[in-house]
């Protein structure tokens, strides 16, 4: 039988075309939060660390604010951090997610219930 422990829910908010904020988008500000590091948010996501930065440019471009202030490296080395916005967003995307796994457990529980009880 499928493991219920191992259901999960994936919200992803597409703001346009080209705009979204999903899990992936969420957790590398949440590393970069923790890290004080783009580059090491992008490490412990095996993420390059250009891909790491274009998703941060992303992320500011899409957003009135900036969601991530950086500094240029130099004798005391640089870094990012979370603005207030950023750790807005975060809240919130991470608060939707909550929200949403509640209200719909109902569901989530009955379509897990239709599942194959061994993989095709």
């Amino acid at each position: 039988m499928t493991d219920p422990a191992s259901t999960r829910l994936s919200l992803r908010l597409v703001f346009g075309e080209d705009a979204m904020l999903g899990p992936g988008k969420a957790e590398l500000l949440e590393r970069i939060r923790d890290t004080g590091s783009i580059s090491a948010a992008g490490r412990q996501m095996q993420m390059s660390y250009k891909r790491a930065w274009m998703l941060v440019e992303t992320l500011n471009g899409i957003f009135r604010e900036p969601l991530v202030d950086t500094t240029r490296g130099g004798p005391n080395g640089g870094g990012a951090r979370l603005t207030e916005a950023g750790q807005q967003v975060l809240a919130q995307y991470r608060s939707l997610e909550s929200i949403v796994v509640t209200a719909g457990a109902d569901q989530i529980g009955a379509l897990q219930a239709m599942l194959r009880d061994s993989p095709v």
